[in-house]
């Protein structure tokens, strides 16, 4: 039976890059040797690091005055790395406070710097994007996350800001064109939209750096990592050769243009049946809905233990809602495939006729 992946993260991959790295495992190169076996000093695996952080920088249309890293701890070590790097230990630094994530880098700043809360969306469970706030002139950073996974909201504008921009781009990283330039450190886990778990990107200004005054733990300072070229220690090998894989493939279709043409299809199908079907009510404010996570709840609890059967019986796997918001969650990433959003519409409406 086919499967339909839904998983919001480890998310579904291509499948030609999934042939490519179980390939690699047996034998990476013709080295008759295992990619996850192999120094990740030696040539070939240099060349890895090298095109992966190369594809970034031109997938996102960078100059050189960026830095791209692949490093561990996913983006939860990031809310250290971030406030420890770019503000000093007295420093105001600004964030909004758009759910789970967003709480947690938060609180992680709290630690290390004077946070300003300039905006949330707590008063509503999160299903809103806060706009019309200001950040402080004298903020060292402002933080926002432009997709919040469990509860489907999605940034459609960034603020023009007089301070540097950051942003946690987890679950929507290379799915829509952005100006990138705009931001001057972006982070990732790479298991929501690039690539397994294990590897984080950060692309971060290199004029940002080395202003704080702070005595930084060597493996949490990204000057420390940027000079290693993400050599410092042993990187996520596997995980950043399947984010390779990925971003080619994803320059090979056209790029962040083309794949965002695609996202933007499959949101519409999707969003379109939750409206139109009285059985089922999106749960977020209609312009903050995520095209990355669609979030929504069956009208009518009596139909879920037939609804619940008749999507896992045609194969589609991972459409849970998060276990602390409860429902459904549709996450299409860049490789799901517009067919498998075919398959849910069509079980709704097989569920409405049936009701």
């Amino acid at each position: 039976m086919k499967k339909h992946n839904y998983s919001a993260g480890p998310c579904i991959l291509p499948q030609e890059v999934l042939k490519q790295a179980s390939d690699a495992v047996l034998n990476f190169n013709g080295l008759d040797l295992s990619l996850i076996e192999i120094s990740h000093r030696s040539k070939d695996f240099v060349e890895v690091m090298d095109n992966a952080r190369a594809l970034v920088k031109e997938l996102m249309q960078l100059n050189d005055d960026y830095e791209v890293l692949f490093l561990q701890g996913g983006a939860s070590l990031q809310f250290v790395m971030v406030p420890f790097n770019l503000a000093a230990p007295d420093a105001t630094t600004a964030y909004t406070n758009t759910g789970t994530w967003a709480s947690a880098a938060i609180k992680e700043a709290k630690k290390l710097t004077n946070v300003s809360v300039v905006a949330s969306s707590e008063d509503k469970g999160f299903t809103y994007i806060p706009k019309d706030y200001d950040v402080p002139a004298d903020a060292a950073y402002f933080h926002c996350t432009s997709n919040n996974t469990i509860y489907g909201t999605q940034m459609k504008s960034f603020p023009e800001v007089n301070v540097p921009l950051v942003c946690d781009m987890s679950s929507d990283i290379f799915s829509r064109k952005l100006d990138f330039s705009k931001f001057d450190l972006i982070y990732a886990g790479a298991q929501k939209n690039m690539g397994p778990a294990g590897a984080t990107l950060v692309v971060v200004k290199k004029d940002l750096l080395g202003k704080t005054g702070r005595d930084i733990p060597s493996y949490l300072d990204y000057s420390i990592h940027i000079k290693k070229e993400s050599m410092f220690n042993t990187p996520p090998v596997f995980s950043t050769y399947v984010s390779m894989l990925t971003l080619e493939w994803l320059k090979k279709l056209g790029g962040v243009e083309a794949i965002e043409k695609i996202n933007d299809e499959k949101a519409a199908l999707l969003y379109a049946e939750i409206d139109r079907n009285p059985l089922f009510r999106g749960v977020v404010d209609k312009e903050d809905r995520s095209h990355m996570n669609v979030t929504f709840v069956l009208e009518d609890e009596s139909v879920k233990d037939k609804f619940d059967k008749a999507w896992k019986d045609i194969g589609i796997s991972g459409l849970n809602g998060h276990r602390s918001v409860g429902g459904y969650r549709a996450s299409m990433y860049n490789a799901l495939p517009i067919e498998s959003v075919q398959v849910l519409v069509d079980v709704m409406k097989q569920l409405e006729k049936e009701a």
